[in-house]
């Protein structure tokens, strides 16, 4: 049976194929030569953006967004006017008072802050628990990512709303007949409660490497010290996909993946065996590869694990051209750059 389903379901947004009315989102606008899109705003966040300049302005202050009409016509990128002319009659960046990422930074979180604790109008994403407290820092070309492209930083629960790409580290812990372990994620969890998951999985915060946080990760939610994962953690390259969110969100992300083998004569050791710290995952199994396929194609796993565990069978040889005749499209579907850039 091919694993193709198992893309589509995480990868399940192409930016052509939407009838929906999608504003771009840049940095600067208008853009400048080359400037790629960060995001996409649907119209009901942009009819707050709108909003929340009003009532700036309205208490004396600056707006602190640029929202302008856009001519498709006129667009540098022949790809983005393909992508929204038929759709899009704005476009939407930061005032040009805004110039630096902490002034960016600070002006988005003093108005997510104001959605949040009304609760309005975005209460399913942010209101309640749903609230991170934890800073995701957004670049300004969404694949060339350090210190300099920074453009601003903002609330983890809040980046849906704005359609930007947000960055995450996967770890894949397995022995040398290839059994791995897998989680359950604790039921109280605020997205996929109770499904499967990789080993070790998190987002990277503002001010973390991938590296870094992979290993806070391995700590923070499967018990596993720094000494027993550095020496044998390995870096396995990343995957990129474009997931809608059953009410439409969009949520473009890229997951660097990691691989620990386990070391030979250590698969029954208590510092290899991983367990649950910070409530994050409510038990570890060590599950042989047919089983976790099996449960993979069930739908038992969060979609975005399943395909890093799917690039983790590529990579490995489980799954190739001679017994997946959809290859190419797999590997072009894990690779994506989400028509932004």
């Amino acid at each position: 049976m091919t694993l193709l389903p198992i893309v589509y379901a995480c990868d399940n947004f192409q930016i052509q194929a939407s009838s929906e009315s999608l504003t771009p989102f840049y940095v600067h606008v208008p853009p400048r030569p080359n400037e790629p899109i960060i995001g996409l705003l649907r119209d009901s966040i942009l009819r707050e953006l709108e909003n929340y300049n009003e009532s700036l302005t309205s208490e004396g202050l600056e707006p602190i967004w640029n929202i302008i009409s856009s001519d498709p016509l006129r667009e540098t990128s022949s790809r983005v006017a393909g992508a929204f002319g038929k759709n899009s009659t704005k476009m939407v960046g930061f005032s040009s008072s805004l110039s630096t990422p902490e002034s960016r930074s600070e002006a988005i979180k003093v108005m997510c802050e104001r959605w949040h604790r009304t609760a309005a109008p975005f209460g399913d994403l942010i209101a309640g628990k749903m609230w991170r407290n934890e800073l995701y820092p957004i670049y300004s070309h969404p694949f060339v990512v350090d210190a300099s492209t920074e453009a601003f930083a903002m609330e983890r629960a809040a980046t849906p709303l704005f359609g930007v790409v947000t960055y995450g580290v996967h770890l894949t812990m397995y022995t040398s007949d290839y059994r791995i372990w897998i989680p359950r994620r604790a039921k109280t969890k605020q997205t996929f409660g109770g499904m499967l998951d990789n080993t070790v999985a998190g987002g990277i915060p503002r001010g973390y490497t991938a590296y870094d946080s992979m290993v806070k990760e391995c700590m923070e939610e499967a018990s596993l010290p720094e000494h027993v994962v550095t020496p044998h953690i390995k870096p396995a390259g990343a995957v990129s996909y474009f997931y809608q969110t059953k009410k439409g969100w969009l949520q473009p992300e890229v997951e660097y993946v990691y691989d620990l083998l386990v070391p030979a004569g250590q698969e029954d050791s208590v510092d290899f065996t991983p367990k649950p710290f910070d409530g994050e995952a409510e038990s570890f199994d060590l599950l042989p590869m047919d089983v976790v396929r099996e449960k993979m194609l069930a739908g038992e796993f969060k979609p975005n694990c399943a395909l890093v565990v799917l690039d983790f069978m590529v990579r490995h040889g489980f799954v190739t051209a001679e017994n997946e005749p959809n290859l190419l499209e797999i590997l072009s579907r894990m690779h994506g750059s989400f028509g932004y850039a």
